[in-house]
């Protein structure tokens, strides 16, 4: 059985070596650990740090192309290595290494396809309280979007088998703990949460510029995905309100009308036939999406399988 490691990295010169020394060199259950650093364009020694300190698998990409492309960069890379189940975790530190024993077990029991390790973010001091609260109603709104029980969706420490990893897809540029989230629960993957240390923060974080920045980014990044993965319950939601709203509009017409007052309300009139024909116009636009998002299930089918010719299945 064989782990591997892999830490995204951005100009990580300084801080990489405190996280590669805090990994584990063996683990319960893996015969083999080995290490994978995805250098994200770097314009320091990422790669020669993590070279001088005795790792023998980068991935350069030739520009900084953000954390969502250097994440699926390194899980395809992981897989051409062999790997039968791969962690993401931080270059800088932020999780406890100590933990991903805890992190690798319920895929090595087979209960498992994705393991999400739960930070205490209540209890984590350099975390502001505003930051606290938006990562608790973040993961409140994870769950309803994804229809999967995430209790912290914010967190980059997961585990991933072999057949969870072959089949990732992240089309986001942002970041990509939202959208393996969707995916997971789309895919009939089985995803659980298991409790995981944080250490003392070394920088701040890059990925959140700014709380509003974050928040904009990660509503999108909600609103595309459940667009992607859930199109016909987006689009008949949307649907469903234009109808109701239609009709709604349309009764209190009718009601003026046959109370002698409907002349005056031709607008209402107007508005309810706009509404209701949106509404119509929509439910196609719903099955028409369920159909296309059937034909993405069907090419990511196809797209394992050539993987599985390519690599084997571990």
């Amino acid at each position: 059985m064989k782990l591997i490691i892999q830490i995204p990295c951005y100009n990580e010169e300084k801080f990489l070596p405190v996280t590669l020394e805090q990994l584990p060199k063996s683990a319960a259950g893996i015969d083999e650990i080995e290490i994978l650093v995805i250098d994200d364009g770097s314009t320091d020694a990422t790669a020669e740090t993590a070279r001088k300190n005795g790792v023998k698998h980068i991935v350069s990409l030739p520009e900084n192309s953000g954390l969502a492309k250097a994440f699926i960069a390194g899980i395809n890379a992981a897989l051409e290595l062999g790997a039968d189940i791969i962690v993401n975790t931080d270059a800088d530190n932020q999780y406890n290494a100590a933990d991903i024993e805890k992190l690798i077990a319920p895929v090595l029991k087979n209960e498992a396809d994705i393991v999400i390790g739960t930070r205490p973010v209540s209890q984590i001091s350099h975390f502001s309280l505003m930051k606290k609260i938006l990562q608790k109603l973040g993961s409140r709104v994870m769950c309803w979007v994804s229809s999967a029980h995430v209790e912290d969706a914010a967190s980059g420490f997961r585990a991933f088998s072999r057949n969870a990893a072959m089949q990732m897809n992240i089309f986001d540029n942002y970041t990509y703990t939202l959208e393996t989230i969707i995916q997971a629960k789309a895919k009939g993957l089985r995803l659980v949460c298991v409790p995981a240390g944080v250490n003392e923060d070394l920088r701040k974080s890059r990925l959140v510029k700014s709380m509003f920045d974050y928040i904009k980014r990660s509503v999108f990044t909600m609103l595309r995905m459940f667009v992607i993965y859930r199109p016909f319950r987006f689009f008949a939601i949307i649907s469903g309100l234009c109808l109701l709203a239609g009709t709604a509009v349309g009764a209190r017409f009718l009601c003026y009308y046959y109370t002698g007052g409907g002349s005056g309300h031709v607008q209402s009139l107007i508005l309810a036939s706009v509404l209701l024909i949106s509404g119509v116009q929509t439910a196609f636009i719903a099955v028409l999406a369920e159909l296309l998002s059937i034909n993405r299930k069907l090419l990511e089918d196809i797209q394992r399988r050539l993987k599985i010719e390519r690599i084997g299945n571990g």
